[in-house]
């Protein structure tokens, strides 16, 4: 019965190990199967085709992500690059400014050293540190005061023109009334000294940053840009100082005089350094003392 049975199971179990058998040759074969052209085994080319669908999709995805982190890292350098170039810039131009600050400084300090030479007086250069353009007031503080040897009336100008008068002392600073205060007043003369008869006096006009000159004959011819210059006759400038220009005429009559604008040859409105003048003026002579038969024993 055992011999039975084991050869009925043989009988049964035969097509199964002749399909092993098949299907292991069949391996076999395609194992070792080659290519006519190429010699390559054919399994792996098939594996490659299979397989080539999935490179190329994980491919892609991998070199899509490292563009992108790329083009972040790209991105990133780009910025810090851009921010450097911006700090180089701003560093480029605060020199440039400096620069062009210096010349400026240096230009204006180098006509205040040349008006030394055009006044022939000593003065005292400073700096502006304040001003007060009120309704009421039209005045400047400047760096410089009586320790340097400034004193209360003495004159203040630019190579441009006079500015005003010293109407306040501390030893280190001073007060400056500008020539545009309705307070402000000079004796001035159309054209030049000696040339001219227009004289007569200016004084400001507050802020509208003009200076009237009055009491100069309707006779006389003035026209707009005409140079205005001081007579010294005031007491406070010495003669021969520019005042502005004139920028409007109403023309007076032998009866009436001009009405004249003049625009300040400083440039107030801007002012950094001026120059104080060291200028006393001469001493007037007393009246008795030009009159005849006066008797200067008697008090």
């Amino acid at each position: 019965m055992a011999a039975i049975r084991t050869q009925k199971e043989i009988r049964q179990r035969a097509p199964i190990w002749l399909g092993i058998l098949l299907l292991t040759n069949l391996v076999i074969m395609a194992v070792d199967a080659r290519d006519s052209v190429t010699r390559q085994r054919l399994l792996r080319v098939w594996v490659q085709a299979l397989v080539s669908p999935v490179q190329s999709i994980s491919s892609g995805a991998s070199g899509a992500s490292t563009n992108f982190v790329r083009q972040i890292v790209n991105f990133r350098s780009t910025a810090d690059e851009n921010e450097k170039l911006k700090e180089k810039l701003s560093l480029a131009e605060l020199e440039l400014r400096n620069a062009q600050q210096a010349a400026a400084e240096n230009e204006r300090l180098k006509s205040l050293l040349n008006l030394k030479e055009q006044t022939g007086y000593d003065q005292v250069n400073a700096r502006v540190i304040a001003r007060d353009s009120s309704i009421w007031f039209n005045t400047i503080t400047i760096n410089r005061g009586s320790s340097s040897g400034i004193a209360l009336n003495m004159p203040v100008v630019t190579a441009g023109g006079i500015v005003g008068r010293v109407i306040a002392l501390s030893p280190w600073t001073a007060q400056v009334m500008m020539v545009t205060d309705e307070k402000a007043a000079a004796g001035a003369i159309v054209g030049q000294l000696g040339g001219s008869g227009s004289l007569g006096s200016v004084r400001g006009l507050g802020n509208s940053g003009l200076i009237e000159m009055r009491y100069v004959s309707g006779l006389e011819k003035v026209e707009v840009g005409d140079y205005i210059l001081t007579t010294g006759q005031d007491g406070i400038y010495p003669p021969g100082l520019s005042v502005g220009e004139v920028v409007q005429v109403k023309t007076g009559t032998a009866t009436q005089a001009h009405q004249i604008l003049i625009r300040p040859g400083a440039r107030l409105d801007q002012l950094e350094e001026v120059a104080v003048l060291l200028y006393h003026p001469p001493q007037r002579t007393a009246p008795e003392q030009t009159l005849p038969n006066v008797d200067k024993t008697k008090k």
